[in-house]
């Protein structure tokens, strides 16, 4: 079964700031021991026979400053670098379009989420392949309040939702490649804009398996999470060296 992964990489990154107030490095391309965290995440899933190929959606102008982390990694299956789009949406289009025929799983993945593990890539994509859509999750921990915004920055709860029907999602994000490809076509149709693609498949009429992710698959998207992220690298070069 032929299997790829598509990594939108070209988002802005607003949530990450700058700490001397000057425009930084985009969050896939900030430094997590010495190189990229986008490498670290490419590792991850080139690393695993189940995977051929990747499709990354960079800005242009983040081509030729990410070209050099991933020459001089020289992997062994092929990695194609594919214009992102004005969101995630577009940039994963994009690279879908760039899907050979014969793919048969499509595995999306968000670009700063570097340390999924490999048995929970093998469990979605085995999931994946039976049921035609799984994603990663975690249950719900904090109580969620569903609210409805008023003026100013204050909120009003309109309802307190139980953690149990909950789930954090997760990526990868898998499916077969027939029915993601259907699912793009009726968003564009429709107008639709999802926040993750389950959310395309969901809309078009599609169930979506959620498997157990992780609470190490972390999406650093915040300067906090940066510091959690070099704890648990640190975690894996012990673990890599026992």
């Amino acid at each position: 079964m032929k299997a790829i992964v598509l990594i939108p990489a070209a988002g802005l990154g607003t949530r990450m700031g700058s700490t001397t107030g000057k425009p930084g490095p985009r969050k896939p391309f900030l430094l997590l021991d010495g190189l990229p965290i986008l490498i670290h995440t490419l590792r991850k899933f080139l690393s695993l026979e189940e995977i051929q190929s990747a499709y990354v959606a960079l800005r242009p102008e983040d081509v030729a400053a990410f070209q050099p982390y991933l020459e001089a990694e020289k992997f062994s299956k092929r990695v194609e670098i594919v214009e992102g789009g004005l969101n995630r949406q577009e940039s994963v289009e994009n690279c879908l379009r760039r899907a050979p025929a014969d793919t048969d799983l499509v595995a999306v993945h968000d670009a700063v989420r570097p340390f999924v593990e490999a048995e929970a890539i093998r469990r979605v994509l085995e999931v994946a392949s039976r049921t035609g859509a799984a994603i990663l999750g975690i249950p719900a921990i904090d109580t969620i309040k569903q609210v409805e915004r008023v003026a100013g920055d204050c909120a009003v709860i309109r309802a307190t939702l139980k953690r149990e029907m909950l789930v954090q999602a997760q990526t990868p994000q898998v499916f077969r490649f027939e029915i993601l490809r259907r699912a793009y076509e009726h968003a564009v149709r429709e107008g639709f804009v999802g926040t993750d693609e389950a959310s395309l498949v969901e809309h078009m009429g599609g169930e979506v398996y959620v498997v157990m992710g992780s609470d190490r698959n972390i999406k650093i998207t915040k300067p906090g999470d940066l510091e959690l992220a070099l704890s648990i690298r640190e975690q894996e070069k012990a673990r890599a060296n026992s």
